[in-house]
């Protein structure tokens, strides 16, 4: 446990350190402090924050900077948002949001994070169901099929199968005529369903075609889910990650591959109201040198989806805060009334 004292120099190094970047040392740390303070008792506080693992001197450099654990202590106990900064905010933003068009909802919160914060903005996309408004076959050769799915709006999914006989493309017709037919417009979950009890009258191969097309149609919206990310140049002028090519590299494979980020927005999904990540002391952040701010958005009251900000550790965690609460509202309410 922290005294009084511990407390009061650790929240003013974090803060001074998350403004302008460099190790703090003992005197500006006295200053920064507002403490009458010898500069030998300070020294004994911060060997004593060092041991606790909280702080750490990096190279030979004589001033401090937090550590993750340092930081996770400085964000959960020290750190206090003043719910009057939301509200001029949440004005200045909520241009944009257009109830009417749910994509360009999701681009612009993204966009919006990433201007705000400085760093990078992401946005889970609410998962669509899968549904089909027309359905083709084309025999490409020898036992391979190009399924052709169009959804209600317009996208299109292309899909090779590999099948276990030969079809001649009036066969492949008679399937795609079969299934717009009946199913157009169902998700594909249900069509999947269906499939299974109402295809006897067909031949056992075109059957055994249309639940392969289904299948893969499924397969492929569920793999899909869309993780808009806006910003990511923002890092190149964050001096911890400039200075080392290879971590940048690394961060932008993740910005680009997505699957790490879909885990990290999966698990914050689960919590209630903004929530924090710092990397080294969270196994959830892929990077040690991250923080990830986050917060759950709804419609109609139920969550479906994740937004928030990733950047340095050192960062204005009030402001991300403040940034990350009043999109993730201002997205709730578009998308409410979107439906």
């Amino acid at each position: 446990m922290l005294d009084d004292r511990a407390k009061l120099l650790l929240k003013a190094l974090v803060e001074r350190y998350i403004a302008d970047g460099q190790p703090v040392g003992s005197r500006t740390l006295a200053k920064a402090a507002g403490l009458e303070l010898s500069p030998a008792t300070i020294r004994n506080v911060m060997s004593d924050l060092e041991e606790l693992g909280l702080i750490t001197s990096p190279h030979t450099s004589a001033g401090r900077i937090p550590t993750a654990r340092g930081y996770r202590l400085f964000v959960d106990t020290m750190l206090t948002v003043r719910r009057d900064g939301l509200a001029p905010m949440s004005e200045m933003t909520s241009q944009g949001f257009d109830a009417g068009q749910p994509q360009r909802v999701i681009s612009h919160a993204a966009q919006m994070l990433s201007s705000l914060s400085h760093f990078v903005g992401v946005v889970m996309a609410p998962r669509r169901a899968s549904v089909f408004r027309h359905i083709e076959f084309l025999s490409l050769s020898e036992r391979r099929v190009l399924v052709i799915i169009v959804s209600p709006e317009g996208d299109v999914q292309n899909r090779i199968i590999h099948t276990q006989v030969n079809f001649t493309q009036p066969q492949l017709l008679e399937a795609a005529n079969f299934l717009n037919a009946h199913y157009a417009g169902l998700a594909m979950e249900a069509v999947r369903e269906r499939l299974k009890t109402e295809v006897e009258a067909l031949r056992g191969e075109i059957a055994d075609l249309m639940k392969a097309a289904v299948e893969i149609g499924a397969e492929a919206d569920a793999a899909q889910e869309e993780v808009v990310v806006s910003g990511e140049r923002n890092l190149l002028s964050v001096s911890e990650f400039s200075s080392d090519m290879g971590n940048l590299r690394r961060m932008f494979d993740l910005f680009e591959q997505k699957t790490q980020l879909i885990r990290l927005l999966d698990v914050s999904a689960q919590a209630d109201g903004v929530r924090i990540y710092i990397g080294g002391e969270s196994q959830v952040v892929p990077f040690e040198d991250l923080s990830v701010v986050t917060a759950p958005y709804e419609v109609d009251g139920q969550v479906v989806g994740t937004l928030g900000v990733i950047g340095p550790q050192r960062m204005p965690y009030e402001r991300m805060i403040q940034i990350v609460d009043v999109t993730s509202k201002l997205v709730s309410n578009a998308l409410s009334h979107s439906k």
